[in-house]
This record gives structure tokens, C-alpha cells and sequence, in this order.
């Protein structure tokens, strides 16, 4: 059962975390509105869009950034309740530490499964809006960059097929120099090449123009040639060159399916996708972390006050956020192993969090 201490602690925790984030997600559209207005204004955006756009923003803004808030949160709040000898008279009533720290870990409780339940569903699509608008109004060349590199893609869409295109046109839906190649027991069976290919969305089926086949046979080859044929395959011209911030708008079911799809098609991306899922597991779990370092070093009373912990608070926050954006880019660019590099981060402030609560019960 809570008590009556527990309930207020519990208020404060839940409060103060939710008053942070009112209080910062104004400031953040705000500096963002400052910064993209001329952008806005040259391109004509429309106001719902913009409004639309700021929803995403507020939503993105605040999951990026909710390790850092909620860690000055209880910083705050637990330095005015040290200030004001609150948790003093209550550990000197024979409450132990580990005890006192019970309304936190409920609050962080409730905190991570929010969190967790937002980055499944929610998070992606205001990743969806933000970064959609982002390249679309904002940035010079924006829809072109949407999709990355997509020249010389070269991708395994079965086990036994591979395909080629030489470019890609996301808004034309069409390829050049096209080729398709099926094996069979690590033989050509055959070969189709194009020197375009175009996606008719009325007949769900493809173009090919100046089509060639070629048929491998023991006794000579087979090649047939059309200047258009219409074919069917299982892939998707999307899917030659997906926009490069896929990952964060597939709900927690679509992208495990993508990744296991990409995997089988030998992308190169597949780090960048793990990293994304990955990280739904590990900030909710950094709530608890990051909440029993703030009560272990904002629970004492200092000379310097509150500034004192909220300095130490802010440090402590930043280099969080830093080691797992480091650790983070450190695999999708390298060999690195994304599962040891997004939960890396929160191993070390573990840690951490462990020796400063012992030094805090002392």
C-alpha cells in the first residue's frame, strides 16, 4: 500500500516531469519556428500543414529529449524537497533509504511504460510527419535525399533472385537499366534485362521496355526480346531505395518484419534498423537508471543549493544523451554490434547508479 508520503513523492515525481515538459516543448517549437520560418514562407506551406507539422515536432522533440527532462525533473524536485529538510525528517522517522526510494521507481514505472507503449505506436508516426515535412519543406533538395543513394542498386529479393537498376525515380516510379537475374543450384537459369522499368499502379504490374530474356539451356541459350512487356514480379520499386529514416516509422510488428525482409535481401542498412529497434527497449529502461542516479545525488542537502545538483544534474543528463547518440551512429557506421551499443549507455550509467545509491544509504 502506498502511503501518504509515498502518494506525495509520487505526485511530485509524475508533476514536476510533466511540467518540464510543457515548459520545454514550447521553447523547442519556438527556437524551430525561428529557424524555418523563411523556408516555410518561400515554399508556400500551407497553415494546417505547418500546424500538423508542429504536432509531429512536439512529440518527436519531447521522446529525443525525455531522458534529459526527466532527469532534471527529479533533480528539481528532490533538491527542494533536501532544501526544505523533507528528507531528513523522513528518514530519521526509521524509513531506510531503499524504502524512501519506492515512489520513485513506481513513477519511473509509470514513466517507461508510457514510453515504451508511444515509441511502439505513436512515436513512429510523429516521426513519420515530422521527417516527411522536414524533406519535403524544408531542406534544399529534400525529396531527392528522402530516399539516400539510389544509383547502382543492387538487391536479393528471393532466395534464388537478384535484380540490378542503375538509378531510381521515386515520382516517376520507374528504373533504368534494369536486370533480373534467377539461379538455380548457384546456376543462371535465366536473365531479364530493360533499359527501363515502370510500376503501373492501375494493373499492379510492370513496363519493361526494350525487354531482353535470356534462357540458359545445355545446348545454347534461349533469348527472347520485346520492345514493352508487362510482367509481374514480388517486389516493390519503393523497396529499391526505401527514404532513409524508414526504421522510425514502422510500428514495433512492421519493423521487425522490414528487418527480417531486409536481412534475407542482404541490405546494407541492417545496423541502422536494429539500432531503431533497439532503442524502444532501452529508453524506457533508462528512466529507472537515470532516476536513481538524480535521487542519489539531489537527496543530500549541499552548501551550493539546488544549483549545485541541477549542474550536476544537466552533466550528468548531456553525457547520457551524448554517450548514446556516440554509440549509436558508432553502429550503424561500423561493424560495431548495435545490441552491445545501444544498451552500452545504459550498462555504464547503471553502474554508476548502483555505487551512488550505496554512498546515498550511507
Amino acid at each position: 500500500m502506498l502511503t501518504i508520503i509515498d502518494k506525495y513523492i509520487l505526485k511530485r515525481y509524475l508533476a514536476t516531469f510533466a511540467v518540464m515538459l510543457l515548459l520545454f516543448a514550447p521553447i523547442g517549437m519556438i527556437i524551430d519556428i525561428s529557424e524555418k520560418i523563411n523556408k516555410m514562407i518561400e515554399n508556400k506551406v500551407p497553415v494546417l500543414k505547418i500546424a500538423i507539422y508542429y504536432y509531429h515536432f512536439t512529440i518527436y522533440f519531447m521522446n529525443n529529449l525525455f531522458p534529459i527532462f526527466l532527469f532534471i525533473s527529479v533533480i528539481w524536485f528532490t533538491s527542494k524537497l533536501a532544501n526544505d529538510t523533507e528528507i531528513i525528517a523522513i528518514l530519521s522517522s526509521g524509513i531506510s533509504f531503499t524504502r524512501f526510494m519506492r515512489p520513485y521507481i513506481i513513477g519511473a514505472s509509470i514513466v517507461s511504460v508510457i514510453v515504451l507503449l508511444m515509441g511502439f505506436w505513436v512515436i513512429p508516426v510523429s516521426s513519420e510527419g515530422y521527417n516527411n515535412f522536414r524533406y519535403t519543406y524544408l531542406r534544399n533538395d529534400g525529396k531527392a535525399l528522402m530516399r539516400g543513394d539510389n544509383t547502382d542498386v543492387y538487391r536479393q529479393i528471393s532466395d534464388n533472385e537478384f535484380i540490378y537498376v542503375n538509378s531510381f525515380n521515386n515520382e516517376s516510379q520507374m528504373a533504368y537499366n534494369f536486370s533480373l537475374e534467377r539461379f538455380k543450384k548457384e546456376k543462371l537459369e535465366y536473365k531479364i534485362t530493360a533499359s527501363r522499368i515502370k510500376w503501373n499502379p492501375k494493373e499492379k504490374n510492370y513496363s519493361l521496355f526494350d525487354y531482353t530474356k535470356r534462357i540458359v539451356g545445355k545446348e545454347g541459350d534461349v533469348i527472347e526480346k520485346a520492345p514493352e512487356k508487362k510482367m509481374k514480379f514480388s517486389f516493390d520499386l519503393e523497396d529499391l531505395a526505401p527514404v532513409v529514416y524508414i526504421a522510425e516509422t514502422l510500428s514495433l510488428g512492421d519493423l521487425k518484419a522490414f528487418i527480417e525482409k531486409e536481412r534475407k535481401r542482404g541490405s546494407s542498412n541492417i545496423n541502422v534498423y536494429l539500432v531503431v529497434l533497439y532503442k524502444k527497449f532501452s529508453v524506457p529502461v533508462s528512466a529507472f537508471i537515470l532516476t536513481i542516479i538524480a535521487v542519489s545525488v539531489s537527496s543530500m542537502k549541499r552548501r551550493g543549493g539546488m544549483g549545485v545538483n541541477l549542474a550536476i544534474g544537466i552533466a550528468v543528463a548531456f553525457s547520457f544523451v551524448f554517450f548514446d547518440k556516440i554509440f549509436g551512429v558508432l553502429a550503424e557506421k561500423s561493424a560495431f554490434s548495435p545490441l552491445l551499443a545501444v544498451w552500452l549507455p545504459n550498462i555504464v550509467f547503471g553502474i554508476l547508479a548502483v555505487y551512488l545509491l550505496r554512498n546515498a544509504k550511507r
